[in-house]
């Protein structure tokens, strides 16, 4: 498993032990991974959408309408679609944070639900 899949892995059984109430309002969106060229096409035809955030916390706080987080390892960076989608979202009244340790994800979570 990729350490970026690990990472995001450990994150959602926190969240789930932590927040339970709210287990069901954090998601996955599965863009990521390889797939063969049959499979791609399909998940594009049913709204499969480069640039997307890995996970979204539907849950509004503030002034914001949800969050969005992109789970990121060592010196990776956002691609040229996420940053078109993270723009987009924050215009459009939501929070986008990129996560790269397990520390970073507990204080987020923790800051942007008010616990």
């Amino acid at each position: 498993m990729k350490q970026e899949a690990t990472l995001q892995s450990s994150c959602f059984k926190y969240f789930r032990y932590k927040y339970h109430s709210l287990q069901m309002l954090y998601f996955a969106v599965p863009n990521g991974g390889f797939r063969n060229k049959i499979e791609a096409r399909n998940l594009k035809l049913q709204g499969v959408v480069s640039g997307v955030a890995d996970t979204f916390l539907s849950v509004a706080r503030g002034n914001f309408h949800g969050l969005y987080i992109e789970f990121k390892s060592g010196k990776n960076s956002l691609t040229t679609n996420q940053i078109q989608f993270q723009n987009t979202v924050t215009a459009s009244g939501y929070r986008f944070e990129v996560v790269r340790s397990f520390d970073e994800f507990k204080q987020l979570i923790a800051e942007y639900l008010g616990y």
